[in-house]
């Protein structure tokens, strides 16, 4: 029986966190060992929002050298950048030819955006028909994706089924995959936002490649609450997510947490803290860094990835330009 596929995309935009860690990539590699997977560095939706050119291609290339880092197989995975795959914006023009605007206006990520700027940009409104294409190309079965992105994939099943209705049988329809029951990681500055790579504060997060001395500052300054007492309870949000991020990262769970620092202050569960993640994350810092450097091999990764994507995405558009009425080339 053939593997399922998996399709999962991240954007380029900013240094992934260790709550992107937590709660996506360190998962990655047990995928692959189970379904087809293909991992895709989403650099075309990067541009919906302005980005120095010369910092966008370091950001695509560190993406890349940490899903190696983190151990994602490029023999055993589709490891590729968006950009180099041409069909992913054919699809998503053709996709735009059935998809109605008041449906992309009233997705709660372009309302969120445009109510925060002075010019609503076309590329906003079409971000969730590319990311559909992106999904549609490869047959997708599962993509994993938090709540936040429910409102996307089920554009993408209503294009897929609008699609087939009007054209016959030509998408599969994929499924949201619930992720690995985990904490959600939030911010170490304001504990009601989700920790965010694109922060401002760079104290709110803690980068997947800051150094030892970095991840100690920055989890020394985490925000703590005025009880004074370590507990996991909703009523101390900041030190609860302290505790999450703990557990994340040694195997405990949070009562254990709690029990073990009873009756001591937050100086010790922070420093203590501090070196779990160091131990959590220090090797894979380590591996990026040495994979980074190696630019010949990162391209041999990404032209090998592009071509095994392009192989089946031609295979799907080649059939939705023939089902369309497209004299073919």
């Amino acid at each position: 029986m053939d593997k399922k596929i998996v399709y999962s995309g991240i954007q380029p935009s900013g240094t992934l966190t260790i709550g992107n860690y937590i709660g996506a990539l360190r998962n990655f590699p047990t995928l692959q060992e189970e379904y087809n997977c293909i991992y895709c560095i989403v650099d075309m939706h990067a541009v919906t929002a302005p980005q120095e050119p010369k910092v966008l291609r370091q950001h695509t290339l560190d993406i890349l050298a940490l899903y190696l880092a983190v151990g994602i197989d490029p023999e055993k995975s589709i490891l590729y950048i968006q950009s180099h795959v041409p069909q992913h914006v054919e699809l998503a023009w053709l996709l735009n030819t059935i998809t109605g605007v008041g449906q992309l206006q009233r997705m709660t990520q372009f309302k969120d955006k445009s109510q925060r700027s002075n010019e609503i940009l076309a590329g906003i409104l079409n971000y969730p028909v590319l990311m559909a294409s992106d999904i549609l190309l490869y047959q997708t079965d599962l993509v994993p994706v938090g709540d936040d992105q429910k409102q996307h994939i089920e554009l993408t099943r209503d294009l897929a089924q609008r699609f087939n209705s009007r054209y016959s049988e030509t998408f599969k329809i994929p499924d949201m995959m619930a992720p690995k029951v985990g904490a959600r990681i939030m911010s170490l500055q304001d504990p009601e936002k989700k920790m965010s790579k694109s922060d401002e504060d760079v104290n709110a997060f803690i980068s997947m490649v800051d150094d030892d001395a970095t991840i100690r500052r920055k989890v020394k300054r985490a925000v703590t609450d005025s009880e004074g007492v370590i507990r996991y309870s909703d009523s101390q949000k900041a030190i609860k997510n302290l505790i999450d991020i703990y557990a994340s990262f040694s195997g405990k769970n949070p009562e254990e947490i709690v029990k073990a620092y009873d009756g001591q202050g937050y100086g010790i569960l922070k420093e203590e803290l501090a070196e779990v993640i160091i131990q959590g994350m220090g090797p894979i810092r380590d591996d990026f860094l040495e994979i980074r450097k190696d630019k010949e091999y990162l391209e041999k990764v990404y032209r090998e990835g592009a071509e095994k994507a392009s192989y089946f995405a031609n295979k799907t558009l080649r059939k939705v330009y023939r089902k369309m009425g497209f004299i073919p080339r």
